[in-house]
Order: C-alpha cells, then sequence, then structure tokens
C-alpha cells in the first residue's frame, strides 16, 4: 500500500502511519532571509509572551517576513537615533581626534540609550 494517499474530495494529502493515515502539513515555501538581531530578539519575545500571535504567523508563513521586516525597522531607527544623538551631544569627529576615551564613552552611551529606545518601542511590545 502507498505510504502517502490523495484525497479528491478534499484535495488533501494524507500519510500512512502503522493503521493511521496522517495530514500531511506543510508550511509554504517563501523567500527565507536572514532575521537579524532585533528580529531574534523580537522572537524570543513574542514565544514567550504573545504566544497566539506567535503561532497565527508562524503557521500562516508570516513569521519570517515579518521579523525581517522588524529588524530592518530597528536597525534603521538605531542608527538614525543615534546619529541624532550625537549630532545634538556634540559627539563630533573632533573630539574623536582630540580625546578619544571621551568619544568612546559618550558613543556607549548613546548606543546603549539607543538600545534601550528601540527595546521599549519595538522589540518588547
Amino acid at each position: 500500500m502507498e505510504k502517502v494517499i490523495y484525497d479528491k474530495k478534499n484535495g488533501l494529502w494524507y500519510e500512512l502511519q502503522g493503521d493511521y493515515c496522517l495530514l500531511c502539513l506543510k508550511l509554504p515555501e517563501g523567500e527565507q532571509q536572514p532575521v537579524g538581531l532585533w528580529g531574534q530578539r523580537h522572537l524570543r519575545y513574542i514565544k514567550q509572551n504573545r504566544k497566539v500571535f506567535y503561532l497565527n504567523l508562524l503557521t500562516s508563513g508570516k513569521l519570517n517576513g515579518y521579523l525581517t521586516d522588524l529588524d530592518k525597522q530597528a536597525e534603521d531607527m538605531f542608527f538614525r537615533l543615534v546619529k541624532q544623538m550625537a549630532e545634538r551631544e556634540d559627539v563630533t569627529e573632533k573630539l574623536k581626534a582630540d580625546n578619544q576615551m571621551k568619544w568612546v564613552g559618550r558613543m556607549n552611551n548613546i548606543r546603549s540609550r539607543a538600545k534601550e529606545v528601540i527595546n521599549n518601542e519595538l522589540i518588547f511590545s
């Protein structure tokens, strides 16, 4: 007997396993794009805290696209915030040339605050 059976009535495929016919379920083949750091953080958050939303995205095949879009938004927002904060606080190339340690400290502070904003606005919401 065949291992895979097609039911013409409902248009579904079944796989024979032992005495049972189990429905063959596959997620649609989508364009697999790599998910970056921000997308991975958001994925971990929705898996733990928003399970129904996660399962809806997963079963509809939209999870990867959603995460790559969010990752791109977060990355763009991060660079924009760092640039704006650095300009506002006068952290320039001149400061970098004059006092490298001060520049590094201030840039680390700016990046830390930008990460905090992104986490609150996009990742953990």
